[in-house]
Protein backbone atom coordinates (compact mmCIF):
# COMPACT_ATOMS: atom_id res chain seq x y z
CA UNK A 1 0.00 0.00 0.00
CA UNK A 2 2.85 2.21 -0.76
CA UNK A 3 0.93 5.47 -2.21
CA UNK A 4 -1.74 5.70 0.98
CA UNK A 5 0.44 7.87 3.01
CA UNK A 6 -1.66 9.18 5.63
CA UNK A 7 -4.73 7.78 6.82
CA UNK A 8 -7.60 7.33 4.67
CA UNK A 9 -9.55 7.16 7.89
CA UNK A 10 -10.74 3.75 7.76
CA UNK A 11 -12.01 3.14 11.38
CA UNK A 12 -12.87 -0.28 12.34
CA UNK A 13 -16.66 -0.11 11.93
CA UNK A 14 -15.88 1.20 8.77
CA UNK A 15 -13.40 -1.34 7.80
CA UNK A 16 -15.92 -4.18 9.08
CA UNK A 17 -18.73 -2.29 6.97
CA UNK A 18 -16.78 -2.74 3.95
CA UNK A 19 -16.38 -6.47 4.18
CA UNK A 20 -19.63 -6.79 4.69
CA UNK A 21 -20.50 -5.22 1.15
CA UNK A 22 -17.76 -7.27 -0.19
CA UNK A 23 -19.51 -10.47 1.06
CA UNK A 24 -23.03 -8.58 -0.49
CA UNK A 25 -21.33 -8.31 -3.70
CA UNK A 26 -20.13 -11.65 -3.55
CA UNK A 27 -23.05 -13.20 -3.20
CA UNK A 28 -25.15 -11.36 -5.14
CA UNK A 29 -22.42 -10.82 -8.28
CA UNK A 30 -20.24 -13.06 -8.05
CA UNK A 31 -16.44 -11.23 -8.45
CA UNK A 32 -13.47 -11.85 -10.62
CA UNK A 33 -10.31 -10.03 -9.39
CA UNK A 34 -8.87 -7.72 -11.54
CA UNK A 35 -6.16 -8.97 -12.91
CA UNK A 36 -2.79 -7.42 -15.12
CA UNK A 37 -2.88 -9.55 -17.92
CA UNK A 38 -0.02 -9.04 -21.11
CA UNK A 39 -1.74 -8.89 -24.27
CA UNK A 40 0.38 -10.21 -27.32
CA UNK A 41 2.90 -7.03 -26.80
CA UNK A 42 6.72 -6.84 -27.83
CA UNK A 43 8.31 -9.27 -25.21
CA UNK A 44 5.29 -11.99 -25.67
CA UNK A 45 6.58 -11.74 -29.50
CA UNK A 46 10.36 -11.80 -28.56
CA UNK A 47 9.69 -15.08 -26.17
CA UNK A 48 8.09 -16.77 -29.37
CA UNK A 49 11.17 -15.58 -31.30
CA UNK A 50 13.73 -16.92 -28.43
CA UNK A 51 11.90 -20.07 -28.60
CA UNK A 52 12.89 -20.65 -32.47
CA UNK A 53 16.68 -18.67 -32.10
CA UNK A 54 19.62 -20.64 -32.29
CA UNK A 55 23.20 -19.72 -31.17
CA UNK A 56 26.06 -21.14 -32.41
CA UNK A 57 24.17 -24.09 -33.48
CA UNK A 58 22.45 -24.72 -30.46
CA UNK A 59 18.38 -24.39 -29.52
CA UNK A 60 17.93 -21.45 -26.88
CA UNK A 61 17.08 -23.24 -23.21
CA UNK A 62 13.27 -21.93 -22.56
CA UNK A 63 12.57 -18.89 -20.84
CA UNK A 64 10.80 -20.40 -17.95
CA UNK A 65 13.43 -23.73 -17.61
CA UNK A 66 14.79 -23.71 -13.72
CA UNK A 67 17.87 -21.09 -12.75
CA UNK A 68 20.32 -23.20 -12.71
CA UNK A 69 20.02 -24.60 -16.39
CA UNK A 70 20.00 -20.83 -17.61
CA UNK A 71 23.02 -19.87 -15.51
CA UNK A 72 24.51 -23.39 -16.93
CA UNK A 73 23.71 -22.40 -20.50
CA UNK A 74 25.29 -18.30 -20.27
CA UNK A 75 28.33 -19.53 -18.26
CA UNK A 76 28.97 -22.06 -21.87
CA UNK A 77 28.34 -18.67 -24.06
CA UNK A 78 31.34 -16.46 -25.01
CA UNK A 79 31.01 -12.97 -23.48
CA UNK A 80 30.23 -11.66 -27.14
CA UNK A 81 27.47 -14.20 -27.12
CA UNK A 82 26.31 -13.30 -24.32
CA UNK A 83 25.85 -9.49 -25.35
CA UNK A 84 24.80 -10.14 -28.99
CA UNK A 85 21.44 -12.44 -27.20
CA UNK A 86 20.79 -9.51 -24.55
CA UNK A 87 20.61 -6.95 -27.62
CA UNK A 88 18.41 -9.27 -29.54
CA UNK A 89 16.53 -10.12 -27.21
CA UNK A 90 16.30 -7.76 -23.82
CA UNK A 91 13.06 -8.19 -22.69
CA UNK A 92 13.85 -11.81 -22.09
CA UNK A 93 17.63 -11.38 -21.20
CA UNK A 94 16.73 -8.38 -18.97
CA UNK A 95 14.36 -11.00 -16.61
CA UNK A 96 15.55 -14.46 -17.12
CA UNK A 97 16.38 -15.96 -13.55
CA UNK A 98 20.01 -17.43 -13.94
CA UNK A 99 21.33 -14.90 -16.49
CA UNK A 100 24.36 -13.36 -14.78
CA UNK A 101 22.99 -10.10 -13.21
CA UNK A 102 25.65 -7.75 -14.92
CA UNK A 103 24.04 -9.19 -18.24
CA UNK A 104 20.41 -8.38 -16.96
CA UNK A 105 21.19 -4.56 -15.97
CA UNK A 106 23.02 -4.37 -19.95
CA UNK A 107 19.61 -5.73 -21.25
CA UNK A 108 17.49 -3.86 -19.18
CA UNK A 109 19.14 -0.78 -20.20
CA UNK A 110 18.52 -1.58 -23.64
CA UNK A 111 15.12 -2.71 -23.56
CA UNK A 112 14.70 0.85 -21.81
CA UNK A 113 16.07 2.48 -24.66
CA UNK A 114 13.82 0.91 -26.66
CA UNK A 115 10.61 1.75 -24.56
CA UNK A 116 11.80 5.56 -24.54
CA UNK A 117 11.65 5.45 -28.05
CA UNK A 118 7.60 3.60 -27.80
CA UNK A 119 6.81 6.68 -25.56
CA UNK A 120 8.30 9.39 -27.34
CA UNK A 121 5.97 8.17 -30.51
CA UNK A 122 2.84 7.76 -27.99
CA UNK A 123 3.25 10.98 -26.48
CA UNK A 124 2.54 12.89 -29.91
CA UNK A 125 0.20 10.76 -30.95
CA UNK A 126 -2.84 12.81 -31.79
CA UNK A 127 -5.10 9.51 -31.85
CA UNK A 128 -4.69 9.06 -28.40
CA UNK A 129 -6.81 11.03 -25.48
CA UNK A 130 -5.01 13.89 -23.66
CA UNK A 131 -4.86 11.09 -20.30
CA UNK A 132 -3.17 8.78 -22.37
CA UNK A 133 -0.54 11.39 -24.27
CA UNK A 134 0.31 12.40 -20.51
CA UNK A 135 0.92 8.92 -19.44
CA UNK A 136 3.43 8.40 -22.01
CA UNK A 137 4.73 11.64 -21.09
CA UNK A 138 5.27 9.83 -17.37
CA UNK A 139 6.10 6.97 -18.67
CA UNK A 140 8.98 8.47 -20.84
CA UNK A 141 9.87 10.65 -17.59
CA UNK A 142 10.51 7.43 -15.92
CA UNK A 143 12.37 5.60 -18.07
CA UNK A 144 14.78 7.98 -18.82
CA UNK A 145 15.16 8.21 -15.22
CA UNK A 146 15.90 4.41 -14.97
CA UNK A 147 18.47 5.48 -17.97
CA UNK A 148 20.45 7.81 -15.57
CA UNK A 149 23.76 7.27 -14.33
CA UNK A 150 24.67 3.72 -13.61
CA UNK A 151 21.45 2.54 -11.95
CA UNK A 152 21.12 -1.74 -11.95
CA UNK A 153 17.95 -2.68 -13.42
CA UNK A 154 17.47 -6.83 -12.77
CA UNK A 155 14.03 -6.67 -14.30
CA UNK A 156 11.89 -4.67 -16.21
CA UNK A 157 8.85 -5.50 -18.23
CA UNK A 158 7.37 -1.86 -19.52
CA UNK A 159 3.76 -4.21 -20.53
CA UNK A 160 0.61 -3.10 -18.95
CA UNK A 161 1.39 -1.29 -15.53
CA UNK A 162 4.74 -2.22 -15.36
CA UNK A 163 6.98 -4.30 -13.06
CA UNK A 164 10.87 -4.01 -12.53
CA UNK A 165 13.55 -4.42 -10.07
CA UNK A 166 16.28 -2.14 -8.67
CA UNK A 167 19.37 -3.25 -7.20
CA UNK A 168 22.00 -1.49 -4.68
CA UNK A 169 25.38 -2.98 -4.22
CA UNK A 170 26.76 -5.76 -5.55
CA UNK A 171 25.04 -8.69 -5.64
CA UNK A 172 27.69 -10.78 -7.22
CA UNK A 173 29.64 -10.17 -3.88
CA UNK A 174 27.52 -9.57 -1.13
CA UNK A 175 27.05 -11.60 1.88
CA UNK A 176 23.68 -10.46 2.83
CA UNK A 177 20.95 -9.23 0.18
CA UNK A 178 17.93 -7.40 1.51
CA UNK A 179 15.02 -7.12 -0.85
CA UNK A 180 12.66 -4.46 -0.28
CA UNK A 181 9.00 -5.77 -1.40
CA UNK A 182 6.46 -3.48 -1.25
CA UNK A 183 2.20 -3.21 -1.31
CA UNK A 184 -0.23 -2.02 -2.86
CA UNK A 185 -0.43 0.55 -5.84
CA UNK A 186 3.15 -0.46 -6.94
CA UNK A 187 3.85 -0.13 -10.13
CA UNK A 188 6.29 1.54 -12.94
CA UNK A 189 4.84 5.12 -12.31
CA UNK A 190 5.17 4.77 -8.68
CA UNK A 191 8.26 3.16 -7.98
CA UNK A 192 10.25 5.86 -7.31
CA UNK A 193 9.11 9.41 -5.57
CA UNK A 194 10.86 13.17 -6.23
CA UNK A 195 9.29 14.02 -2.77
CA UNK A 196 8.84 12.16 0.07
CA UNK A 197 11.14 9.59 -1.59
CA UNK A 198 11.43 6.85 1.06
CA UNK A 199 8.06 6.28 0.63
CA UNK A 200 8.28 4.51 -2.47
CA UNK A 201 10.22 1.57 -3.71
CA UNK A 202 13.47 2.79 -4.65
CA UNK A 203 14.12 5.39 -2.23
CA UNK A 204 13.06 2.56 0.36
CA UNK A 205 15.71 0.13 -1.11
CA UNK A 206 18.10 3.77 -1.33
CA UNK A 207 17.68 3.95 2.83
CA UNK A 208 17.80 0.58 3.81
CA UNK A 209 21.20 -0.15 1.81
CA UNK A 210 22.58 3.35 3.03
CA UNK A 211 21.67 2.53 6.35
CA UNK A 212 23.31 -0.93 6.33
CA UNK A 213 26.31 0.05 4.91
CA UNK A 214 26.67 2.56 8.49
CA UNK A 215 25.65 -0.40 10.39
CA UNK A 216 28.06 -2.34 9.51
CA UNK A 217 30.62 -1.13 7.09
CA UNK A 218 32.68 -4.34 7.11
CA UNK A 219 29.67 -6.65 5.29
CA UNK A 220 29.10 -6.94 1.91
CA UNK A 221 25.53 -5.94 0.71
CA UNK A 222 23.20 -5.22 -1.79
CA UNK A 223 19.49 -4.27 -1.48
CA UNK A 224 17.20 -5.20 -3.87
CA UNK A 225 13.79 -2.73 -4.52
CA UNK A 226 11.74 -5.66 -5.59
CA UNK A 227 8.66 -4.13 -7.61
CA UNK A 228 8.57 -7.13 -10.30
CA UNK A 229 5.04 -8.54 -9.31
CA UNK A 230 1.05 -7.15 -10.07
CA UNK A 231 0.16 -5.62 -7.18
CA UNK A 232 -3.42 -4.69 -6.15
CA UNK A 233 -4.46 -0.86 -7.84
CA UNK A 234 -5.53 0.34 -4.85
CA UNK A 235 -8.18 -0.56 -1.62
CA UNK A 236 -10.51 -2.74 -3.41
CA UNK A 237 -11.11 -6.18 -3.55
CA UNK A 238 -7.40 -7.50 -5.18
CA UNK A 239 -5.90 -5.84 -2.31
CA UNK A 240 -8.38 -8.21 0.08
CA UNK A 241 -7.97 -10.99 -1.57
CA UNK A 242 -4.66 -13.58 -1.74
CA UNK A 243 -4.30 -13.78 -5.83
CA UNK A 244 -1.95 -11.74 -6.35
CA UNK A 245 0.31 -12.60 -3.72
CA UNK A 246 0.15 -15.46 -4.39
CA UNK A 247 1.59 -14.84 -7.69
CA UNK A 248 4.13 -12.67 -6.31
CA UNK A 249 5.01 -15.11 -3.74
CA UNK A 250 6.18 -16.87 -6.94
CA UNK A 251 7.71 -14.93 -8.46
CA UNK A 252 9.58 -13.32 -5.57
CA UNK A 253 10.96 -17.15 -4.16
CA UNK A 254 11.88 -17.65 -8.36
CA UNK A 255 14.18 -14.12 -7.86
CA UNK A 256 15.44 -15.41 -4.24
CA UNK A 257 16.31 -19.12 -5.35
CA UNK A 258 18.44 -17.26 -8.35
CA UNK A 259 20.55 -14.71 -6.29
CA UNK A 260 24.70 -15.55 -7.05
CA UNK A 261 26.62 -16.71 -4.72
CA UNK A 262 25.19 -17.82 -1.33
CA UNK A 263 24.42 -14.65 0.60
CA UNK A 264 22.03 -15.06 3.10
CA UNK A 265 18.85 -13.05 2.64
CA UNK A 266 16.86 -10.79 4.25
CA UNK A 267 12.60 -9.67 3.18
CA UNK A 268 11.23 -6.70 4.30
CA UNK A 269 7.71 -6.42 3.43
CA UNK A 270 5.57 -3.64 3.56
CA UNK A 271 1.72 -3.28 3.64
CA UNK A 272 0.20 -5.68 1.37
CA UNK A 273 4.24 -7.01 0.38
CA UNK A 274 3.72 -8.60 4.14
CA UNK A 275 0.94 -10.37 2.53
CA UNK A 276 3.19 -11.67 -0.89
CA UNK A 277 5.98 -12.73 1.95
CA UNK A 278 3.89 -14.41 4.50
CA UNK A 279 2.36 -16.89 1.45
CA UNK A 280 6.19 -17.10 0.08
CA UNK A 281 7.68 -18.30 3.66
CA UNK A 282 7.12 -21.99 3.29
CA UNK A 283 8.44 -22.64 -0.13
CA UNK A 284 10.95 -19.51 0.96
CA UNK A 285 14.84 -20.66 -0.63
CA UNK A 286 16.58 -21.87 2.83
CA UNK A 287 18.83 -18.89 2.56
CA UNK A 288 16.04 -16.51 3.70
CA UNK A 289 17.31 -16.39 6.83
CA UNK A 290 14.80 -13.30 8.01
CA UNK A 291 11.29 -12.08 6.85
CA UNK A 292 10.46 -8.84 8.57
CA UNK A 293 7.21 -7.09 8.41
CA UNK A 294 5.89 -3.47 8.72
CA UNK A 295 2.17 -1.82 8.44
CA UNK A 296 1.19 -5.58 8.00
CA UNK A 297 -2.62 -6.45 7.11
CA UNK A 298 -1.78 -9.94 7.70
CA UNK A 299 0.70 -12.53 6.56
CA UNK A 300 -2.51 -15.63 5.42
CA UNK A 301 -1.71 -16.91 8.89
CA UNK A 302 -3.04 -17.20 12.40
CA UNK A 303 0.60 -17.04 13.69
CA UNK A 304 4.32 -17.34 13.14
CA UNK A 305 4.49 -21.20 13.24
CA UNK A 306 1.97 -21.44 10.30
CA UNK A 307 4.49 -19.80 7.72
CA UNK A 308 6.67 -22.93 7.95
CA UNK A 309 9.81 -21.56 7.52
CA UNK A 310 13.36 -21.25 9.35
CA UNK A 311 13.41 -17.92 8.97
CA UNK A 312 13.14 -15.22 11.81
CA UNK A 313 9.91 -13.41 11.75
CA UNK A 314 9.91 -9.75 12.56
CA UNK A 315 7.23 -7.31 12.63
CA UNK A 316 7.09 -3.77 13.02
CA UNK A 317 3.74 -1.03 13.12
CA UNK A 318 4.32 2.75 14.02
CA UNK A 319 1.59 4.33 16.69
CA UNK A 320 -0.63 6.19 14.04
CA UNK A 321 -0.45 3.52 10.82
CA UNK A 322 -3.75 3.80 10.27
CA UNK A 323 -3.17 -0.05 8.95
CA UNK A 324 -4.17 -0.63 12.44
CA UNK A 325 -7.65 0.13 12.32
CA UNK A 326 -8.32 -2.61 9.95
CA UNK A 327 -9.27 -5.83 11.43
CA UNK A 328 -7.36 -8.57 11.19
CA UNK A 329 -9.22 -11.23 9.56
CA UNK A 330 -9.80 -14.10 7.16
CA UNK A 331 -13.21 -15.36 5.96
CA UNK A 332 -14.10 -16.82 3.10
CA UNK A 333 -10.58 -15.84 1.84
CA UNK A 334 -11.19 -12.40 2.55
CA UNK A 335 -8.81 -10.85 4.99
CA UNK A 336 -5.03 -11.93 5.56
CA UNK A 337 -5.52 -13.13 8.93
CA UNK A 338 -3.82 -12.36 12.45
CA UNK A 339 -1.74 -8.60 13.26
CA UNK A 340 1.58 -9.81 12.94
CA UNK A 341 2.49 -7.43 15.85
CA UNK A 342 -0.13 -8.84 18.08
CA UNK A 343 2.27 -10.62 21.03
CA UNK A 344 0.14 -13.88 20.14
CA UNK A 345 1.44 -14.39 16.90
CA UNK A 346 5.19 -15.28 17.87
CA UNK A 347 6.61 -12.43 16.12
CA UNK A 348 9.80 -10.27 16.97
CA UNK A 349 7.98 -7.26 17.58
CA UNK A 350 10.58 -4.33 17.31
CA UNK A 351 10.38 -0.45 17.90
CA UNK A 352 9.27 1.85 15.02
CA UNK A 353 9.95 4.91 17.04
CA UNK A 354 10.07 8.02 14.90
CA UNK A 355 8.38 6.40 11.69
CA UNK A 356 4.89 8.16 10.83
CA UNK A 357 2.07 7.31 9.01
CA UNK A 358 1.46 4.01 6.96
CA UNK A 359 5.00 4.43 4.45
CA UNK A 360 7.46 6.24 6.65
CA UNK A 361 9.08 3.04 8.02
CA UNK A 362 12.12 3.85 5.64
CA UNK A 363 12.83 7.25 6.67
CA UNK A 364 16.28 8.13 7.90
CA UNK A 365 16.70 8.76 11.64
CA UNK A 366 13.71 6.12 12.50
CA UNK A 367 14.11 3.22 14.53
CA UNK A 368 12.44 0.84 12.19
CA UNK A 369 15.08 2.03 9.72
CA UNK A 370 17.64 1.20 12.31
CA UNK A 371 16.17 -1.84 12.79
CA UNK A 372 16.02 -3.23 9.32
CA UNK A 373 19.76 -2.48 8.96
CA UNK A 374 20.87 -4.29 11.97
CA UNK A 375 18.79 -7.84 10.83
CA UNK A 376 19.65 -6.94 7.13
CA UNK A 377 23.22 -7.24 8.13
CA UNK A 378 23.11 -9.68 10.68
CA UNK A 379 23.27 -7.41 13.88
CA UNK A 380 20.42 -8.88 15.81
CA UNK A 381 21.59 -7.54 19.23
CA UNK A 382 21.36 -3.90 17.78
CA UNK A 383 17.78 -4.13 17.37
CA UNK A 384 15.72 -2.68 19.35
CA UNK A 385 12.69 -4.40 20.73
CA UNK A 386 9.15 -2.60 20.98
CA UNK A 387 8.23 -2.16 24.42
CA UNK A 388 5.40 -5.07 23.75
CA UNK A 389 8.15 -7.70 23.37
CA UNK A 390 11.24 -7.96 25.63
CA UNK A 391 12.03 -10.89 24.19
CA UNK A 392 12.15 -10.34 20.49
CA UNK A 393 16.32 -11.06 21.21
CA UNK A 394 15.76 -14.52 22.49
CA UNK A 395 18.02 -16.89 20.93
CA UNK A 396 20.02 -15.01 19.00
CA UNK A 397 20.72 -11.57 21.28
CA UNK A 398 24.59 -10.40 20.45
CA UNK A 399 25.14 -12.65 17.94
CA UNK A 400 26.36 -11.15 14.37
CA UNK A 401 25.12 -13.71 11.35
CA UNK A 402 27.06 -13.26 8.61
Amino acid sequence: MTSFDTSPTLTAWRALLAVAVVFVMLATTGWSAVRDHHSDGPRELALASWARDRIAGRSLPDADAPAYRLAHFFATLTSGQQIALAGKYPSVVGNLNGAPVTLRYHANRVALRQAVAVEKVRAHDEKLSPDGRGEAEARLDRFRSMLTGKRQILAFDPSGRGRAAEVFGNLDRAARVSVVVPGVDTHLLTLERSTRVYRAPVGMAKSLYEAERSASPGTRTAVIAWADYTAPAGLGMDAALGGLAADGAVRLNAMVGALPGTSKVSLFCHSYGSVVCGVAAHRAHDRVADIAVAGSPGMRATNAGQLETSARIWATRDGDDWIGDVPHLEWGGIGHGADPVDPAFGARIVSAAGAAGHSGYFEPGTESLDNFAAIGVGAYGAVSCARADSACHDGISGQQDG
